[in-house]
């Protein structure tokens, strides 16, 4: 069975890895959605991560729709109290973190998710325009009447971060214990110095995505000609003529030692970084989730994870 892991400071207990939710209702139908969470529990997974924005993009939706699969499968499978659920407010809109908004689109994304309590609640974005001890009362608000167990920041910089804490723990209220930035090893300025100083000082969670860096950790875009394998394969470029071709040959070798795939062992490395709790990653297919689960049971060397670390440096 797998090791969980405590989520900072709080009270919550994952595995490593975080199913990502942003492909359901998009490009994983009901079918396929269904498959991949029923095979992410399966595994050994019990952190769902999704956001009311989820999947706004695509014409004719209008944001929700991640949620509302996650809670139809919930409602299906029975399975609520073998997961915890984590979704997100602030991009849906054009309120933000609005304090209304955020009571607002708490009840909401409970509505669409079929459940009485979301456990891990992000705010998405940071958003200047409204006062931070404002958006701490909205959020303590909704702990309070117990809609909500753990508050979580994405997207925030650390002098956000901080003064965002310090201000709720001066007013008594609850703070935010889990931080969810993008972290990858080819991708990793957003989140290493001042921000992973932080949270590890502070014992704050971290959950990054884009942890296999929009596919290009898994080794799908080696040359020049890959690129035009997918819509992503045009942001591949810069990462093929940056450090890219050296962390993919770093990983190829460290591939051969272990058996481990390139896209396991981009996650492994992240599960093993100072301050991460668990990585989040999507798949839109029972073989995939397999796949990526299986990075819970990889362990690199110091050798190896250094080895990593400096190609991507």
């Amino acid at each position: 069975m797998t090791d969980l892991r405590r989520l900072g400071a709080s009270d919550l207990r994952i595995a490593p890895l975080v199913l990502g939710g942003n492909v359901f209702g998009w490009t994983a139908d009901r079918a396929a959605s269904f498959a991949v969470l029923d095979a992410f529990v399966a595994g050994g997974g019990t952190l769902i991560d999704t956001a009311d924005v989820y999947s706004a993009w695509i014409d004719g939706h209008s944001g929700g729709e991640s949620e509302t699969m996650i809670g139809e499968w919930l409602k299906a499978s029975g399975h609520r109290g073998r997961v915890l659920i984590a979704t997100k407010v602030g991009m849906l809109g054009e309120e933000k973190l609005a304090p209304s908004h955020i009571v607002a689109a708490c009840e909401a994304s409970l509505r669409r998710l079929g459940t009485d309590r979301i456990d891990l609640y992000f705010a998405h974005q940071d958003d200047e325009a409204q006062p931070q001890e404002a958006v701490a009362e909205a959020f303590a608000t909704l702990v309070r009447d117990g809609k909500v167990r753990v508050l979580g920041a994405s997207n925030f910089h650390a002098a956000r971060l901080k003064s965002a804490i310090e201000i709720a723990r001066a007013a008594g209220l609850p703070h935010y214990q889990a931080l969810q930035p993008g972290y990858n090893l080819v991708s990793r300025h957003a989140f290493e110095g001042e921000l992973q100083d932080y949270c590890v000082t502070e014992n704050i969670g971290v959950t990054p995505y884009f942890g296999l860096a929009s596919g290009f950790l898994t080794g799908k875009y080696r040359r020049r000609e890959d690129l035009s394998q997918s819509v992503r394969g045009a942001r591949m470029g810069d990462l093929l003529e940056g450090k890219g071709r050296a962390v993919l040959d770093a990983m190829d070798a460290v591939a051969t030692e272990t058996g481990a795939t390139l896209a396991q062992i981009a996650l492994a490395w992240l599960i093993a970084q100072p301050g991460v709790t668990a990585p989040i990653a999507s798949a839109t297919a029972v073989t995939q989730i397999e796949e990526l689960l299986g990075a819970m049971e990889v362990r690199l060397s110091g050798e190896q994870l250094d080895r990593l670390t400096v190609a991507g440096a």
